[in-house]
């Protein structure tokens, strides 16, 4: 069996593994990129159809094109999307391979580098770069028992209304999907029950910006998660319908009923905790925070940008978060489907390599993992807020690309014959 070699292995070709070969490219250091699927496969097939990016255009792209076609403030569909990714690739990239699977990697014996097995033979390296990114296996909390007459799904296979059983429609997780998937589930005229967790609620835009803006002024996007789990804080914000502030408030008084955390079902009826208000104020505080941070930088900066004071103004708390449901009869209630936005979990059974802390997450510094020559890339807050951005991910991506080539050189390092002789004579 002919071994083919490389310097460097990329395993997946989505925006990491894109940004990825560009900086490699650049570097002129040899490598191969395999993606299982296609080019930016979960913007294609992991999505709902309306889905647009979470940042206006400007913004969420790779510094070296702009997004065709599309306004700089646009938020831009899933489609055009990949379809980006797409020329990036064919433009800044180097060697990607489609449909071709690692099923297994594992260290070399006796020597440096990494042995991957794929669905077309064996490729070894000295360095690999795992770009699976965040989105690898949904979790469905095992809370509700299978039954015939409940659907239900993960909010990645959520497409749209119409794809969906008649009858009402419950959304547990409130973050960017849960929220945007239950505000159009309601505009197609479902009822709409949306299970609300612990959430930071950022402005989609004040005083004439838009919040990715205020987050980069202030400092915000190199702030680094304070403890182990908080890389995983829920935020409510949407690019949908022209980018608009999630308001539970608004939600909830056009028809959309809020609950608490779901938290057991016992014979079909649910049960959630009495933590609805609290989650909603919390939020408030967040959203109300950025906005003191935001005049107070403009106080100080002296910048000509329009007062908001109604961005501050709060609708009444609805009946359903001050008098909220603490149960819920799926069945008398009409539900026919539940949407579980509850987020995705690592799915790294396929490398046998010692990379990984207790709980089986990956152990690393920006990305800089504790096995020699393993990266991780596309993960939520590997160098700071930011990286979940798809701008972020390029700048992580050439940070590797800087410590990949730095390794290199010290492997490349040869010590001068004549100078170990001298250096061994005698004084």
């Amino acid at each position: 069996m002919k071994i083919e070699d490389t310097n460097t292995l990329v395993i997946g070709a989505g925006q990491a593994g894109i940004a990825m070969s560009e900086h490699l490219t650049r570097r002129r250091i040899a490598h191969i990129v395999l993606e299982r699927a296609r080019i930016a496969e979960s913007w294609r097939t992991r999505r709902w159809d309306s889905l647009v990016a979470n940042g206006p255009a400007w913004h969420d792209r790779f510094p070296n094109m702009e997004f065709e076609g599309h306004s700089p403030d646009a938020f831009v569909g899933k489609e055009d999307v990949a379809a980006y990714f797409e020329a990036y690739a064919e433009r800044f990239a180097g060697q990607i391979r489609s449909g071709v699977e690692v099923t297994e990697l594992t260290p070399l014996e006796g020597r440096p580098g990494y042995r991957a097995d794929t669905s077309e033979g064996v490729i070894e390296a000295q360095t690999v770069v795992v770009a699976t990114g965040a989105f690898q296996k949904p979790v469905i909390p095992p809370i509700v028992p299978e039954s015939e007459w409940l659907t239900q799904i993960h909010s990645s296979d959520y497409r749209n209304p119409d794809a969906l059983p008649k009858g009402a429609v419950l959304v547990v997780g409130a973050g960017s999907s849960g929220a945007q998937i239950a505000d159009e589930l309601m505009r197609a005229g479902r009822r709409v029950f949306l299970s609300v967790g612990p959430h930071d609620r950022p402005p989609r835009s004040y005083r004439g910006r838009d919040f990715v803006w205020w987050l980069g002024v202030l400092g915000k996007w190199d702030r680094q998660a304070s403890a182990p789990g908080a890389e995983h804080v829920t935020i409510a914000v949407s690019g949908a319908n022209g980018g608009q502030t999630v308001d539970f408030r608004r939600l909830a008084q056009k028809g959309i009923t809020l609950l608490g955390r779901t938290e057991t079902c016992a014979n079909g009826v649910l049960s959630f905790a009495a933590d609805l208000e609290r989650n909603i104020r919390r939020g408030d505080e967040n959203y109300l925070a950025l906005l003191d941070e935001a005049d107070a930088y403009v106080t100080r900066n002296g910048l000509d940008l329009p007062p908001e004071p109604s961005a501050r103004a709060l609708a009444a708390m609805p009946d359903c978060v001050t008098d909220p449901l603490q149960t819920l009869d799926i069945r008398a209630a009409g539900i026919s489907t539940i949407i579980w936005a509850t987020g995705f979990a690592n799915d790294y059974g396929w490398m046998a390599v010692d990379a990984f802390d207790e709980a089986g997450r990956p152990a690393h510094q920006r990305g800089v993992s504790r096995a020699p020559g393993v990266y991780f890339l596309g993960l939520p807050w590997l160098s700071g807020r930011g990286s979940s951005f798809i701008w972020g991910v390029w700048h992580d991506a050439k940070y590797l690309a800087d410590h990949i080539e730095i390794q290199a050189s010290y492997r490349a390092y040869r010590p001068d014959p004549a100078a170990a002789r001298a250096a061994s004579r005698p004084a």
